[in-house]
């Protein structure tokens, strides 16, 4: 059981550490939202994304949805026009010190849009998670496979709300919102960078 949840536990941080569409939108609305709490649906959004996403890949019915050529073709080409116009959106926003400017840009309805579409409209996250927390699940059986999925899941809302809260002091720290307006370039480019790799990977195909 223990080696089942640290398994799981570490494998899932090893998949989400690394700086992705998914993990600079949450840090982005964390430094923007005046408050923590305003950032709450984002990290509920995307930590209920996850979860999602582990679920079907332990349960095996993310193998059967991704064999099919065409349902991963429009997956991939879907989320290389999001990230296009998500990325154009993140790279003229303009932060204001106020604050409430910014926010306003970001309604609760967008926030849930947002988070959702990164995270599911990511077709590179969703093969790893596939490939390597659903593969990685077939070694499990009963109580095991659940623990294992149990971790995956914990990683998830634990990494987000870290990430958004991180964030959150960020923004208190930076006044003059030039850290905000650095930040969001950034996000653009990540953002444009997984847009160009969705098409050239469409392409290939």
């Amino acid at each position: 059981m223990l080696e089942a949840f640290f398994h799981g536990f570490i494998l899932a941080l090893g998949l989400i550490l690394p700086l992705g569409v998914q993990n600079v939108f949450v840090f982005n609305q964390g430094v923007l939202q005046r408050r923590f709490a305003h950032a709450l649906p984002v990290i509920i959004t995307a930590s209920l994304c996850d979860t999602l996403l582990i679920l079907v890949s332990v349960l095996g019915v993310s193998f059967v949805i991704l064999g099919s050529y065409w349902i991963k073709m429009i997956l991939i080409g879907a989320g290389c026009i999001f990230l296009i116009y998500m990325g154009w959106t993140t790279w003229n926003s303009k932060p204001s010190s106020e604050r409430e400017v910014s926010a306003n840009k970001f309604s609760l309805k967008k926030q849930v849009l947002f988070a959702a579409s990164v995270s599911l409209l990511n077709p590179h996250a969703i093969m790893d998670t596939v490939g390597v927390i659903g593969t990685s699940s077939l070694r499990y059986q009963g109580e095991d496979k659940v623990i294992f999925a149990f971790a995956c899941i914990l990683v998830s809302w634990i990494w987000f709300l870290g990430l958004a809260l991180i964030g959150r002091i960020s923004g208190e720290l930076d006044k003059s919102g030039k850290f905000l307006l650095i930040l969001n370039k950034i996000s653009a480019l990540v953002m444009w960078g997984a847009a160009v790799y969705l098409l050239f990977t469409l392409i290939s195909k």
